[in-house]
């Protein structure tokens, strides 16, 4: 296999070298977050046309009003003055901002309200900075900055960039090592009790020969929502599946990608540091290690009912009444929204010291369950 070869690849390499194999984890993790020329601490664009990927974001500024209304129902459902609105993983702002838009028209919530941004890279921050010049926000370095606030903690393709282990099933669960002669090469070693009982916990059984990925740092992330929350609600968008879908035997090969430039390739040893690398959330394991942090699951939907439910289509009509002439232009995003990404996006949301409500964008209900 040609390999490109990088800074950053000639780094891990030369680690690899000094100190033997290190585990896929370490390897996905250096190549996204290693300072300054990782892939997420870099400065090239990666959202957008010129990056190598889009977001809902990216596309139509209707996500974050229909996200921006869903918060607006939680404040009013919470009843407390102070509400605090935290983003975790903001990427270039503009979902920020458009949620900060529609949650200006209601002043009595604007007035009271705190948003704040868990942002650990130090390059997406600034770009932030210069696109939210709003008087209410304000940045931190870990959510575990805000324990005891009240309100909504969201985000938006987070989880599903975190480092994993890649683990096969062979007469036992193996995990994937990266090692290094004449170029990077998998070496698989015994899976740790961390890996086995993750399985064990969530009942899965892998057969023979079966490839997939275990999250561990997600646990991490919702264990430290759970006790940073005090009260409301938590909103985590991203694709990915259920147990029982994510480990169905045609992903026999796990769920790892990588993308580079718009084009998507299974090949995490090519441009390192260069292209992204992500895994599909497993949301059973949200659901569950959620519950141990006190977080009750309100509900769990894709993101075309999750959008329907919120008034996409009274959206759309209006759009038309107020700009006909551009009512084409703006309403095809829309569409792709719902369309091409409406099943591929998965909508989870959860609570804590909140009695039971039905909210909107959980009121149209989707094919897809948390079965535990």
């Amino acid at each position: 296999m040609i390999q490109n070869i990088t800074p950053l690849s000639s780094i891990i390499a030369q680690k690899i070298m000094q100190n033997g194999p290190i585990s896929f984890y370490d390897f996905m993790e250096m190549a996204l977050y290693y300072p300054e020329i990782g892939y997420y601490t870099s400065p090239h664009e990666k959202i957008g046309k010129l990056g190598d990927y889009y977001t809902s974001s990216n596309l139509s500024c209707a996500f974050g009003e229909m996200l921006g209304k869903q918060i607006e129902e939680m404040w009013i459902i919470l009843g407390d003055k102070k509400f605090t609105v935290v983003e975790m993983g903001a990427g270039l702002g503009i979902l920020s901002g458009d949620v900060l838009e529609y949650l200006k028209k209601n002043h009595e919530l604007y007035q009271d309200m705190n948003y704040c941004i868990v942002e650990k890279s130090p390059v997406l921050r600034e770009k932030q900075k210069k696109r939210l010049e709003y008087e209410k926000v304000s940045w931190y370095d870990s959510i575990t900055e805000l324990s005891g606030m009240t309100g909504c903690i969201f985000s938006n393709e987070l989880p599903d960039a975190f480092p994993v282990h890649v683990v096969e099933m062979q007469n036992e669960l193996m995990e994937v090592f990266v090692d290094y002669e004449n170029g990077f090469k998998e070496a698989l070693r015994p899976a740790t009790d961390y890996l086995n009982n993750y399985l064990e916990e969530l009942k899965i059984t892998l057969p023979s020969g079966f490839r997939t990925e275990i999250n561990l740092d997600a646990i991490k992330w919702i264990h430290e929502i759970g006790s940073t929350l005090k009260k409301g609600f938590v909103i985590t968008i991203d694709y990915g599946y259920p147990s029982d879908e994510l480990y169905q035997e045609y992903r026999n090969r796990g769920t790892l990608m990588c993308y580079y430039k718009h084009s998507v390739n299974e090949t995490p040893f090519e441009h390192i540091g260069e292209q992204d690398m992500t895994t599909h959330v497993n949301f059973s394991s949200l659901d569950r290690w959620g519950q141990r942090s006190g977080l009750q699951m309100c509900g769990f939907t894709d993101q075309v009912h999750f959008l329907i439910g919120l008034g996409i289509d009274e959206y759309l009509q209006d759009l038309q009444k107020k700009d006909p002439a551009n009512y084409y232009k703006k309403m095809l995003p829309v569409k792709t929204l719902m369309m091409e990404m409406g099943e591929t996006f998965k909508i989870l949301i959860q609570k804590k010291g909140v009695e039971n409500f039905e909210l909107k964008g959980l009121k149209c209900p989707s094919r897809y369950k948390i079965n535990l």
